[in-house]
């Protein structure tokens, strides 16, 4: 995947420093398994933001797309494909 390892090393710094990048599995439940809470996922959407330069008014934030590495990388590529669409 295009992003996972970004991906991977903003969340191991964030919220797991014991783990490694390599370590973090792609579809590992990050809400479910209490890694990420809601207040974390401020924390990702705002990465997004200045990362990627996705703009968070502009899609729809289904907490789905928050849920695992996989899931995350897969939100970057739609919004970056809308945005580059709009252009």
């Amino acid at each position: 995947m295009q992003y996972a390892r970004s991906i991977k090393e903003f969340v191991v710094e964030q919220f797991l420093p014991d783990v490694s990048a390599e370590d973090l599995d792609d579809d590992l439940d990050l809400l479910e398994n209490g890694i990420i809470d809601s207040l974390g996922l401020l924390k990702v959407i705002a990465w997004l933001e200045d990362r990627y330069g996705i703009n968070t008014d502009e899609v729809d934030l289904d907490p789905d797309s928050f849920k695992s590495v996989a899931s995350i990388g897969e939100f970057i590529a739609h919004a970056s494909r809308e945005r580059a669409g709009a252009a």
